[in-house]
């Protein structure tokens, strides 16, 4: 490492190191494709779109506008390129690849599709998540973008989902208020109750998803016939300042109103500063509190109630 080198400057230098040489654009020809790099970069954006300009081009890969136009020469005295008068400005044309150029496109498509299916293949599901969300972290902090790119969504549960909401429940409670093992068991009971018994008119799961990953979540089970219990509602660390609790707690009292429950009930620990926050913007009125000793810990648990026939 060069004595001027902060460890971040380090690292970031260390991964360009090994994706260049993991992507195979140290040689002269990506995948084996006979294209190299800039070219393959080229002809990629080509397929995407038939209407691009050359200046528009150069500017969206950043490309000397002389370097590309010799790219583009050698595209079209391989047929593979042509162009067609614009008729907004009859001094640009388009440029569209022809079908020998998709032709030719396609064998790197392939094998670019077949390196990224490699990398899968060998990682379980947790690992794959955990790589989209690094990639996904990757891509919008190195490119300035920030939160706007960040678009959560709130969906039902599907398969493996119970399973990420056990896991996260335990781990974020441990590490945030050192909550023993028993905390996790709990919510493992509750998750298998729910899906054992499932009433899907009458109960749902909300599972709140950022980058394609799961982060948040909200429970909504039947008490009784008049009576919607709210339970295991959590935002992970990476998924919070978003609104992402408001919007899950709206989301599970929306569905209990929908199905015909006349109260919303729930159970708490006064800890929880920020979902007991959620709850009173929400309308829930607390009850009754009770000291208890769970989880490892000396808590005071809160039974909240909220009317939804208003």
């Amino acid at each position: 490492m060069d004595a001027t080198d902060t460890p971040a400057i380090a690292a970031i230098r260390r991964f360009n190191r090994f994706h260049t040489r993991w992507i195979g654009a140290l040689g002269g020809s990506l995948h084996g494709s006979g294209f190299a790099l800039t070219e393959a970069r080229v002809i990629y954006e080509l397929a995407q779109r038939d209407d691009w300009l050359a200046s528009e081009l150069a500017r969206e890969l950043a490309l000397d506008p002389a370097y590309l136009s010799r790219i583009l020469k050698r595209f079209a005295a391989a047929g593979w390129l042509r162009r067609e008068r614009s008729p907004d400005d009859g001094r640009a044309s388009h440029l569209l690849l022809t079908r020998e150029g998709q032709e030719a496109f396609r064998p790197l498509d392939e094998a670019s599709r077949d390196q990224a299916g490699s990398i899968l293949a060998r990682l379980g599901q947790s690992a794959q998540a955990d790589l989209v969300e690094a990639l996904g972290t990757a891509e919008r902090l190195l490119s300035g973008a920030g939160e706007q790119k960040r678009r959560p969504l709130i969906r039902e549960h599907r398969p493996g989902d119970i399973g990420w909401v056990i896991s996260a429940h335990g781990r974020l409670y441990a590490e945030d208020y050192g909550w023993d093992i028993s905390f996790e068991a709990l919510v493992a009971e509750i998750a298998a109750k729910f899906l054992r018994d499932f009433q899907p008119g009458t109960e749902r799961c909300f599972i709140a998803e950022l980058d394609g990953v799961p982060v948040g979540s909200a429970f909504v089970v039947r008490e009784s016939d008049e009576v919607a219990k709210l339970r295991l509602v959590l935002v992970e660390k990476r998924g919070q300042g978003l609104g992402l609790g408001k919007a899950l707690v709206q989301e599970a009292i929306g569905f209990a109103r929908s199905a015909g429950y006349r109260r919303m009930v729930l159970w708490t620990n006064d800890i929880l500063h920020a979902a007991r926050g959620i709850y009173v913007a929400a309308g829930f009125k607390l009850i009754a509190e009770e000291k208890h000793h769970s989880f490892g810990q000396d808590l005071v648990g809160q039974n909240w109630e909220l009317e939804l026939e208003s």
